[in-house]
C-alpha cells in the first residue's frame, strides 16, 4: 500500500492537528506542550516555524480561529480548534506513517555505502569511537525512560522506548562488523586494505562491474 500525497509533509503539522484533538490552543501553548511532554526530541519545534506551520493548517481548512483572547494591555492571543476535515487528515495520515515503511535515507547508511574509500582500520577506529557514543547514549535513555515510567503510562513514552531500541540495534551491529574486521573474517576485507596499501583495485572488485569498475583515486 502506498503513501497517500498530502497536502502538507511536515510532521510538525501532524503533532499539532493531534494536539488540537485535545482542546485549542495558541501557538505559543501548542509549542510549550510539545517539549513539555518530550516530543522536542522526536520533532524539531521553534515558535516560529510552529506559527508557519499552523497557518498553513489554516489555509488547507484543517485548523480554524476558535477564539481570539485579549487580556488588560497584553497583545492578543489567538487559539486554534481542529476541523472535522483536520481531525480526518491527522487520522488518516498517522495510520499511514504507523502501517506503510517508506524509504528514507539516514546519514550513517549513506557513510557506510562510502566507507571503502577510507582504509578498514581507519573505519574501524572511527567505528568504536561511534560506539561509544551510542553506549553512552542508551545508558542516558534508559536512566531517562526507567525515571520516566515512573510516573508516565507507557503510551506517552512510546517513541523513546523504540529510540532506545533503534541505538541499542546499531550499537550491537557495530560491534558484530568491528568483529569480523579485526578477525579478518569479513568478506572483502583482504582486498580491501589492498586497495589502500597498494592504490590498486583488487581484480575480485574489478570483476565485480564486469570489468567496467570505476578505479578510485589512490589514497595519497
Amino acid at each position: 500500500m502506498a503513501t497517500k500525497r498530502r497536502k502538507l509533509g511536515n510532521p510538525l503539522a501532524l503533532a499539532v492537528m493531534v494536539l488540537l484533538t485535545e482542546k485549542p490552543m495558541h501557538p505559543y501553548e501548542i509549542a510549550q506542550t510539545l517539549r513539555r511532554r518530550g516530543k522536542d526530541s522526536s520533532l524539531k519545534i521553534n515558535y516560529g516555524s510552529l506559527y508557519t506551520v499552523v497557518q498553513n493548517l489554516e489555509r488547507h481548512g484543517f485548523v480554524e480561529v476558535a477564539e481570539v483572547q485579549r487580556q488588560g494591555n497584553r497583545p492578543e492571543r489567538t487559539l486554534y480548534g481542529i476541523t472535522d476535515a483536520g481531525r480526518e487528515e491527522a487520522t488518516e495520515w498517522l495510520s499511514d506513517l504507523l502501517a506503510v515503511p517508506v524509504q528514507e535515507f539516514p546519514i550513517f547508511e549513506s557513510a557506510l555505502s562510502l566507507m571503502g574509500v577510507l582504509h578498514p582500520d581507519e573505519v574501524a577506529r572511527l567505528l568504536e569511537e561511534r560506539l561509544d557514543t551510542l553506549e553512552v547514549q542508551a545508558a542516558s535513555a534508559r536512566g531517562g525512560l526507567e525515571k520516566l515510567n515512573e510516573t508516565l503510562p507507557r503510551l506517552f513514552l512510546i517513541e523513546c522506548e523504540y529510540k532506545l531500541h533503534m541505538i541499542e540495534a546499531e550499537a550491537a551491529w557495530i560491534r558484530d562488523f568491528l568483529t569480523e574486521v579485526r578477525a579478518g573474517t569479513f568478506p572483502g576485507v583482504e582486498e580491501w586494505r589492498t586497495f589502500h596499501e597498494t592504490g590498486e583495485v583488487p581484480e575480485e572488485f574489478l570483476k565485480l562491474e564486469g570489468g567496467d569498475f570505476e578505479r578510485p583515486q589512490p589514497p595519497e
